[in-house]
């Protein structure tokens, strides 16, 4: 298989050195420095694009490869809000293929179930309140996480009392605290927290008065990430349309 490389960070670096161990060729390698090879002959012969960069450029990365009729995966997280529904025309009425995950890890896949069903059964206990507590490293730009987004979407769709989803506590890297974790009793808020140079931790806690029930992913490294990020590509390069991680793991 034929793949281009969109973002040549640390991801971008750990997904090449997958994809070339499993059989697969990189034609293309586009990072900030060098975006006018969007339009060479390479980027046009790629099966799939692996796209990993920022929440303001990632959208119009999709947009660029889609004028090429390149299909997508991306991990990229922030720019759904306002562009899901113009990918979702894209890949549905114009023929585009687009994978998108907000954590390609399949620990974070089992996670997501896990937290779905633990939803299902707290919706009979309104005495328990939930939360969500995210960290990861320094570098990341976006909070919350899309996978603690992901986390929450899942947990208002199962829990009655829960309308919607907000940003608590941001600890940012140099130990200042923004924001607040005081909300609504109807809001799930999210908290984050930046330190060091963590892959990636996502808890979900349910708290009474009596006791406390959490469950968390911890990802020891972002190894998994890539593995997940490289057989979304395989399994992209045979279908089409918007694909997830649940079409992957059918």
């Amino acid at each position: 298989m034929k793949i281009a490389l969109i973002g040549y960070g640390k991801m971008g670096h750990m997904i090449e050195d997958v994809a070339i161990q499993r059989g697969h060729q990189i034609v293309c390698i586009i990072d900030i420095d060098n975006s006018e090879d969007f339009e060479s002959k390479a980027f046009a012969s790629a099966d799939v694009a692996i796209e990993f960069t920022n929440p303001t450029a990632a959208y119009s990365n999709i947009c660029r490869a889609f004028q090429r009729d390149v299909k997508v995966v991306t991990g990229s997280t922030g720019w759904q809000k306002e562009h899901s529904q113009d990918i979702k025309r894209f890949c549905e009425r114009e023929g585009q293929t687009l994978f998108w995950s907000s954590n390609f890890s399949l620990g974070v896949f089992l996670f997501n179930k896990l937290n779905t069903f633990l939803a299902q059964m707290m919706n009979k206990y309104p005495d328990y309140d939930v939360t969500i507590e995210e960290t990861h490293h320094i570098h990341k730009l976006d909070a919350p996480s899309g996978t603690a987004i992901t986390l929450a979407e899942n947990i208002l769709a199962n829990l009655d009392r829960k309308t919607d989803w907000t940003k608590g506590k941001l600890h940012a890297p140099d130990g200042t605290i923004h924001g607040s974790d005081d909300a609504e009793p109807d809001k799930l808020v999210i908290n984050s927290i930046r330190r060091d140079e963590v892959p990636g931790i996502h808890t979900v806690k349910y708290n009474s008065t009596f006791d406390e029930i959490s469950i968390t992913h911890d990802a020891h490294n972002r190894g998994g990430f890539a593995l997940g990020a490289v057989l979304a590509a395989e399994f992209t390069a045979n279908h089409e349309g918007l694909l997830t991680m649940d079409d992957l793991f059918k």
